[in-house]
Protein backbone atom coordinates (compact mmCIF):
# COMPACT_ATOMS: atom_id res chain seq x y z
CA UNK A 1 0.00 0.00 0.00
CA UNK A 2 1.60 3.25 -1.14
CA UNK A 3 -0.23 5.22 1.53
CA UNK A 4 1.94 3.58 4.20
CA UNK A 5 4.92 5.49 2.84
CA UNK A 6 3.31 8.61 4.31
CA UNK A 7 2.17 9.58 7.79
CA UNK A 8 -1.52 8.93 8.44
CA UNK A 9 -3.77 9.71 11.43
CA UNK A 10 -7.22 8.23 12.00
CA UNK A 11 -9.66 7.15 14.73
CA UNK A 12 -11.25 3.73 15.02
CA UNK A 13 -14.55 4.08 16.87
CA UNK A 14 -16.82 1.56 18.57
CA UNK A 15 -14.27 -1.24 18.40
CA UNK A 16 -14.31 -4.25 20.70
CA UNK A 17 -12.43 -3.46 23.90
CA UNK A 18 -9.24 -5.47 24.42
CA UNK A 19 -9.70 -5.63 28.20
CA UNK A 20 -13.43 -5.72 28.99
CA UNK A 21 -16.10 -7.78 27.24
CA UNK A 22 -18.82 -5.24 28.04
CA UNK A 23 -16.95 -2.13 26.91
CA UNK A 24 -16.51 -0.40 23.54
CA UNK A 25 -13.31 1.48 22.81
CA UNK A 26 -12.24 4.33 20.56
CA UNK A 27 -8.58 4.42 19.55
CA UNK A 28 -6.67 7.19 17.77
CA UNK A 29 -3.84 5.97 15.56
CA UNK A 30 -0.90 7.69 13.94
CA UNK A 31 1.15 5.78 11.39
CA UNK A 32 4.52 7.54 11.41
CA UNK A 33 7.02 6.49 8.79
CA UNK A 34 9.95 8.11 10.63
CA UNK A 35 9.32 9.26 14.20
CA UNK A 36 11.83 11.69 15.69
CA UNK A 37 13.01 11.36 19.28
CA UNK A 38 11.37 14.66 20.27
CA UNK A 39 8.02 13.73 18.74
CA UNK A 40 8.12 10.30 20.34
CA UNK A 41 9.01 11.73 23.75
CA UNK A 42 6.07 14.13 23.49
CA UNK A 43 3.74 11.30 22.54
CA UNK A 44 4.87 9.17 25.48
CA UNK A 45 4.19 12.08 27.83
CA UNK A 46 0.66 12.29 26.39
CA UNK A 47 -0.13 8.62 26.86
CA UNK A 48 0.62 7.28 23.41
CA UNK A 49 2.07 3.81 22.80
CA UNK A 50 3.83 2.24 19.82
CA UNK A 51 3.83 -1.04 17.92
CA UNK A 52 6.08 -0.85 14.89
CA UNK A 53 5.37 2.35 13.01
CA UNK A 54 1.85 2.55 14.42
CA UNK A 55 1.30 4.79 17.47
CA UNK A 56 -1.99 4.82 19.34
CA UNK A 57 -3.85 6.28 22.31
CA UNK A 58 -7.31 5.47 23.73
CA UNK A 59 -10.01 8.12 23.39
CA UNK A 60 -12.92 6.10 24.75
CA UNK A 61 -15.96 8.31 25.26
CA UNK A 62 -17.48 6.54 28.26
CA UNK A 63 -14.52 4.89 29.97
CA UNK A 64 -11.25 6.00 31.56
CA UNK A 65 -10.18 2.69 33.13
CA UNK A 66 -6.96 2.53 31.10
CA UNK A 67 -4.56 4.81 32.95
CA UNK A 68 -1.16 5.78 31.53
CA UNK A 69 1.56 5.22 34.12
CA UNK A 70 5.29 5.76 34.47
CA UNK A 71 7.72 4.50 37.11
CA UNK A 72 9.54 7.15 39.15
CA UNK A 73 13.04 5.75 38.64
CA UNK A 74 15.03 8.01 40.96
CA UNK A 75 12.83 7.19 43.95
CA UNK A 76 12.43 3.49 43.19
CA UNK A 77 14.00 1.18 45.76
CA UNK A 78 14.36 -2.52 45.07
CA UNK A 79 12.58 -4.65 47.67
CA UNK A 80 14.04 -7.78 49.24
CA UNK A 81 11.92 -9.97 46.96
CA UNK A 82 13.07 -8.03 43.89
CA UNK A 83 16.70 -8.44 44.94
CA UNK A 84 16.02 -12.18 45.12
CA UNK A 85 14.80 -12.03 41.50
CA UNK A 86 18.12 -10.48 40.50
CA UNK A 87 19.96 -13.20 42.41
CA UNK A 88 17.97 -15.99 40.74
CA UNK A 89 18.98 -14.58 37.36
CA UNK A 90 22.72 -14.26 37.91
CA UNK A 91 23.21 -16.92 35.25
CA UNK A 92 20.66 -15.42 32.87
CA UNK A 93 22.46 -13.65 30.05
CA UNK A 94 21.03 -10.37 28.78
CA UNK A 95 21.78 -9.13 25.27
CA UNK A 96 20.61 -5.68 24.14
CA UNK A 97 20.42 -5.09 20.39
CA UNK A 98 18.18 -3.65 17.64
CA UNK A 99 14.92 -5.61 17.18
CA UNK A 100 15.26 -8.73 15.05
CA UNK A 101 13.22 -11.65 13.81
CA UNK A 102 14.30 -15.29 14.01
CA UNK A 103 12.58 -18.65 14.27
CA UNK A 104 13.44 -18.65 17.98
CA UNK A 105 11.50 -15.39 18.38
CA UNK A 106 8.43 -16.80 16.64
CA UNK A 107 8.48 -20.11 18.50
CA UNK A 108 8.85 -18.44 21.88
CA UNK A 109 6.15 -15.85 21.06
CA UNK A 110 3.70 -18.59 20.10
CA UNK A 111 4.60 -20.73 23.11
CA UNK A 112 4.02 -17.79 25.45
CA UNK A 113 0.65 -16.85 23.96
CA UNK A 114 -0.52 -20.45 23.85
CA UNK A 115 0.26 -20.67 27.57
CA UNK A 116 -1.59 -17.40 28.28
CA UNK A 117 -4.57 -18.65 26.30
CA UNK A 118 -4.86 -21.60 28.68
CA UNK A 119 -4.04 -19.56 31.81
CA UNK A 120 -5.97 -16.33 31.21
CA UNK A 121 -8.07 -17.09 28.13
CA UNK A 122 -6.11 -14.74 25.89
CA UNK A 123 -6.99 -14.98 22.20
CA UNK A 124 -4.36 -17.16 20.56
CA UNK A 125 -3.43 -17.52 16.92
CA UNK A 126 0.08 -18.44 15.73
CA UNK A 127 1.80 -15.27 14.60
CA UNK A 128 2.91 -14.83 11.00
CA UNK A 129 6.47 -13.58 10.43
CA UNK A 130 5.11 -10.55 8.57
CA UNK A 131 2.88 -9.64 11.52
CA UNK A 132 5.74 -9.93 14.00
CA UNK A 133 7.92 -7.82 11.73
CA UNK A 134 5.21 -5.16 11.40
CA UNK A 135 4.53 -5.00 15.16
CA UNK A 136 7.98 -5.36 16.68
CA UNK A 137 10.71 -4.82 14.08
CA UNK A 138 9.49 -2.16 11.66
CA UNK A 139 10.00 1.41 12.74
CA UNK A 140 13.25 0.54 14.48
CA UNK A 141 15.58 3.44 15.04
CA UNK A 142 18.64 4.08 17.16
CA UNK A 143 16.43 4.19 20.26
CA UNK A 144 14.56 0.93 19.61
CA UNK A 145 15.97 -2.15 21.31
CA UNK A 146 15.19 -5.72 22.18
CA UNK A 147 16.36 -7.33 25.41
CA UNK A 148 17.13 -10.99 24.83
CA UNK A 149 17.23 -13.27 27.88
CA UNK A 150 19.25 -16.45 27.38
CA UNK A 151 19.61 -19.42 29.68
CA UNK A 152 21.18 -22.81 28.94
CA UNK A 153 22.06 -21.44 25.47
CA UNK A 154 18.32 -21.02 24.86
CA UNK A 155 16.23 -17.91 24.24
CA UNK A 156 13.81 -17.74 27.18
CA UNK A 157 12.60 -14.15 27.04
CA UNK A 158 12.28 -11.13 24.76
CA UNK A 159 11.41 -7.57 25.77
CA UNK A 160 10.84 -4.79 23.25
CA UNK A 161 12.13 -1.55 24.75
CA UNK A 162 12.64 2.01 23.52
CA UNK A 163 15.43 3.96 25.23
CA UNK A 164 15.35 7.76 24.99
CA UNK A 165 17.36 10.31 26.97
CA UNK A 166 14.36 11.19 29.18
CA UNK A 167 12.45 7.93 29.21
CA UNK A 168 12.35 4.21 28.65
CA UNK A 169 9.22 2.82 27.05
CA UNK A 170 8.56 -0.81 27.93
CA UNK A 171 6.59 -1.97 24.90
CA UNK A 172 6.09 -5.70 25.25
CA UNK A 173 7.61 -8.78 26.86
CA UNK A 174 7.11 -12.51 26.34
CA UNK A 175 8.94 -15.41 27.90
CA UNK A 176 9.14 -19.17 28.43
CA UNK A 177 6.96 -20.36 31.32
CA UNK A 178 9.15 -23.46 31.61
CA UNK A 179 11.46 -21.05 33.47
CA UNK A 180 8.67 -19.62 35.60
CA UNK A 181 10.80 -19.87 38.73
CA UNK A 182 13.08 -17.15 37.33
CA UNK A 183 10.25 -14.57 37.06
CA UNK A 184 11.56 -13.37 33.70
CA UNK A 185 8.71 -10.87 33.20
CA UNK A 186 9.47 -9.20 36.51
CA UNK A 187 13.23 -9.50 35.98
CA UNK A 188 12.86 -7.68 32.66
CA UNK A 189 11.18 -4.67 34.25
CA UNK A 190 13.65 -4.63 37.14
CA UNK A 191 16.55 -4.76 34.67
CA UNK A 192 15.10 -1.77 32.83
CA UNK A 193 14.79 0.14 36.11
CA UNK A 194 18.43 -0.66 36.91
CA UNK A 195 19.57 0.54 33.49
CA UNK A 196 17.46 3.69 33.80
CA UNK A 197 19.10 4.44 37.15
CA UNK A 198 22.56 3.99 35.64
CA UNK A 199 21.71 6.30 32.72
CA UNK A 200 19.87 8.86 34.89
CA UNK A 201 16.67 8.35 32.92
CA UNK A 202 13.81 9.65 35.11
CA UNK A 203 10.87 7.56 33.90
CA UNK A 204 9.92 4.15 32.59
CA UNK A 205 6.60 4.17 30.75
CA UNK A 206 4.76 0.89 31.33
CA UNK A 207 1.80 1.71 29.14
CA UNK A 208 -1.76 1.35 30.43
CA UNK A 209 -2.56 0.21 33.92
CA UNK A 210 -6.01 -1.04 34.94
CA UNK A 211 -6.39 -1.41 38.68
CA UNK A 212 -7.20 -4.97 39.81
CA UNK A 213 -7.37 -6.20 36.20
CA UNK A 214 -6.27 -9.85 35.82
CA UNK A 215 -3.78 -8.96 33.08
CA UNK A 216 -3.00 -5.27 33.64
CA UNK A 217 -3.24 -4.86 37.42
CA UNK A 218 0.27 -6.18 38.14
CA UNK A 219 1.85 -2.83 37.19
CA UNK A 220 0.75 -1.32 40.50
CA UNK A 221 3.58 -3.27 42.17
CA UNK A 222 6.18 -0.94 40.62
CA UNK A 223 5.71 1.87 43.08
CA UNK A 224 6.37 4.80 43.26
CA UNK A 225 4.79 5.68 39.96
CA UNK A 226 2.92 8.57 38.37
CA UNK A 227 -0.33 8.55 36.43
CA UNK A 228 -1.54 10.77 33.61
CA UNK A 229 -4.59 12.60 34.93
CA UNK A 230 -5.77 14.42 31.82
CA UNK A 231 -6.44 13.67 28.18
CA UNK A 232 -4.86 16.38 26.09
CA UNK A 233 -3.77 16.96 22.53
CA UNK A 234 -0.09 16.75 21.70
CA UNK A 235 0.08 20.56 21.73
CA UNK A 236 -1.42 20.86 25.22
CA UNK A 237 0.17 20.21 28.60
CA UNK A 238 0.11 16.65 29.88
CA UNK A 239 -0.45 16.54 33.65
CA UNK A 240 1.14 13.73 35.66
CA UNK A 241 0.63 13.15 39.36
CA UNK A 242 2.19 10.79 41.87
CA UNK A 243 -0.17 7.88 42.46
CA UNK A 244 -1.65 7.70 45.94
CA UNK A 245 -3.67 4.57 46.60
CA UNK A 246 -5.46 6.34 49.46
CA UNK A 247 -6.58 9.24 47.29
CA UNK A 248 -10.18 9.01 46.23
Amino acid sequence: MHILEHDVEFVEENRECSYFDDEISDIRYRYIHKCTKDDYQNMLEHGWRRFGKMHFVPECKNCTKCVSMRIDVANYKFSKSEKRVFKKNLDTKLYIQPPSLTLDHLRLYDKYHNHMNKKKNWVYNPIEPSEYDRSYVQGKDEYTKEFLYVRDNKLIGVALVDILSKSISSIYCYYDHDYENLSIGKFSILAQIKIAKELNIPYIYLGYWIKDHFSMGYKEAYNPFEVLVNRSSLKEEAIWEKYDENKK
